[in-house]
């Protein structure tokens, strides 16, 4: 039997990568679609809670002029759900995402914990079961500026011609999100029936100290090409997340410079400060390769010779970006991950495609998962 989940705020940063990696489990899961318009309807918020077994709560209002505007919109998220779980008579086991702000004299801070514990009540009240995450800065691909992150702030900064400025250089406790959404799957299975659990943070870092490293990955990566050296899962996680803030449309597809004599031609495709695996194909005409996408793969697809159509689309969405290459300009398209992709031979004769990837593949755990562009 699978286990009902449904994710308020789904459409927010956290919520759209917990939907997408439940969807990684689908023998395990099913996701219960969700609307943020629940919350202006009683009958639709209801219906949403009968259908669930596990509800994960993370619609909230993290920044406004306000701040009592925030504080009142985020308390009163949490009585409707309330009252729509006293509505249904089904067992229901509730995960909401506080913040380690709790302990900050802010209105913010206040209203996750004081809506923690209005759930805490609801628990002993109607015999549920309650997780209450208490959750550090959370990074990742996607985040919105001047919202989510700072990571996220400086990422867009810097492939959008704008300068950073830091604030305040302190110490920050981060968690990726892909490591968040791992840990709260975890308390799903479990059925973990507590009021507070704190999420360990991953990684401790000085604002500069990640400034210049995205800084780094500007010059190297974003104007030169070449693939920086990755001491760590912290700054493979901070290079995805910096890539996923580049104009995916306009920055591909990246030409190489070609170098010709009477000899013939030379093409240098990548330069790395990372290991990996390299490979090469030959595509028939009209034959299409891939159809599937990566969470934490780097994956450069350059084409030496024949004319190829590669496309993209970003999980979740309906959006296909087409990029046309051809041999006789020799270029390539980098993967970003949660992004499905695929390269066809449109040409009349053999494709030649050289393929880097920062990893050796491992059928145990490929991080593979296919689905059509």
């Amino acid at each position: 039997m699978r286990l009902k989940v449904g994710i308020t705020g789904q459409e927010g940063f956290v919520g759209q990568h917990l939907y997408n990696t439940l969807g990684l489990f689908p023998d395990e899961f099913e996701r219960i679609p969700y609307h943020i318009d629940y919350f202006q309807d009683e009958d639709q918020l209801n219906d949403f809670i009968t259908n669930c077994d596990v509800i994960v709560h993370l619609a909230a209002m993290n920044r406004h002029n306000d701040p009592e505007v925030l504080y009142q919109t985020n308390i009163r998220l949490v009585k409707q759900l309330i009252t729509a779980l006293e509505n249904s008579s089904a067992k229901k086991h509730v995960l909401f995402s506080s913040s380690s702000q709790e302990e900050q004299d802010n209105l913010y801070g206040k209203s996750k914990k004081e809506g923690r514990e209005l759930f805490v009540e609801w628990a002993a009240k109607n015999n549920g079961l309650f997780t209450g995450l208490v959750i550090p800065n959370v990074f990742g691909p996607f985040g919105h500026p001047y919202y989510n992150s700072f990571i996220a702030t400086f990422s867009h900064q810097l492939t959008h011609n704008e300068q950073p400025k830091i604030e305040i250089d302190g110490t920050v406790n981060l968690i990726y999100v892909g490591e968040l959404v791992h840990f709260i799957i975890d308390q799903i299975r479990n059925k973990n029936n507590n009021a507070v659990v704190r999420v360990p943070h991953t990684s401790e870092n000085k604002v500069s100290e990640i400034l210049s490293l995205l800084q780094d990955y500007k010059i190297k990566y974003f104007e030169k090409g070449a693939i920086p050296e990755l001491k760590s899962k912290f700054e493979l996680n901070l290079f995805n997340t910096f890539r996923c803030y580049i104009d995916i449309k306009n920055h591909n597809p990246v030409k190489l410079i070609k170098n010709s004599d009477p000899r013939g031609t030379f093409v240098e495709i990548i330069r790395l400060g990372v290991g990996g695996q390299v490979s090469f194909s030959t595509t028939v005409p009209g034959v299409t390769r891939g159809n599937h996408y990566h969470t934490r793969k780097i994956e450069r697809f350059a084409v030496i010779k024949g004319k190829a159509l590669i496309q993209l689309r970003r999980i979740g969405t309906d959006e296909v970006l087409d990029f046309y290459l051809d041999g006789e300009e020799p270029a390539y398209v980098d993967m970003p991950i949660w992004y499905t992709h695929n390269i066809k031979n449109i040409g009349n004769e053999d494709l030649y495609t050289n393929f880097w990837i920062n990893e050796f593949y491992d059928p145990k755990d490929a991080d593979t998962y296919f689905e059509e562009v």
